[in-house]
């Protein structure tokens, strides 16, 4: 079982980071891999889970220990994989989602993709009064879609941040729903689209 990989980040994709060690590519699955985009071709830290089935073997990443822990909470829930974890996690509010969790609030958790009533439920039965060891952070500030969105701007940020968002399980519905207010604001980087792009799916 690996703790954490450190390495020269090679590539951050919508989906996934590839850290180059001993002249291995490892690809880590991860909730923001945009996080890491100032880091590129750097030396860096990134703690790590990985995942064995029958027919995959599969590293997900996480930017520091706290949220490898709270991952780890997550997937010892009945009815949440290792991707659905993942996508919890990806909205960075840690604070937020412990609370919810705490104060059973069912309504915040079924916001997430592929969470719904029975297993945000589920969440809060198996979790709840369990996670007062977790150090969490709140930030500031399942299958590929079949059907092609059609961004109405050129702005390559933001086309990743659709990529990002697909590849976390999130609808062509839900996407559209908030393009408009995307393409509105003026961030400078995928990171900021996909924060700004989350918080506003947690408002629906």
């Amino acid at each position: 079982m690996y703790e954490y990989i450190k390495g020269t980040l090679t590539f951050v994709g919508p989906a996934y980071i590839v850290i180059e060690n001993g002249g291995i590519g490892y690809q880590l699955l991860i909730a923001n891999p945009f996080r890491f985009s100032s880091k590129l071709n750097q030396e860096v830290q990134v703690y790590v889970y990985q995942a064995v089935r029958e027919d995959a073997i599969t590293l997900f990443g996480f930017k520091d220990f706290s949220e490898k822990q709270l991952y780890l909470k997550l997937i010892s829930v009945s009815g949440i994989g290792p991707k659905s974890s993942l996508a919890i996690l990806a909205s960075d509010d840690h604070e937020g989602l412990v609370a919810a969790i705490e104060n059973d609030d069912v309504a915040y958790l079924t916001k997430f993709p592929g969470v719904g009533k029975k297993t945000a439920s589920q969440i809060v039965l198996d979790l709840k009064g369990k996670l007062d060891d977790l150090t969490v952070s709140s930030s500031a500030g399942k299958g590929a879609l079949q059907e092609k969105l059609v961004l109405t701007t050129n702005n390559g940020h933001i086309a990743e941040t659709v990529e990002a968002l697909t590849a976390l399980g999130y609808s062509s519905r839900e996407i559209k729903r908030i393009e408009p207010k995307l393409i509105a604001l003026n961030e400078h980087s995928t990171d900021a689209y996909l924060r700004a792009a989350l918080r506003l799916l947690m408002k629906k």
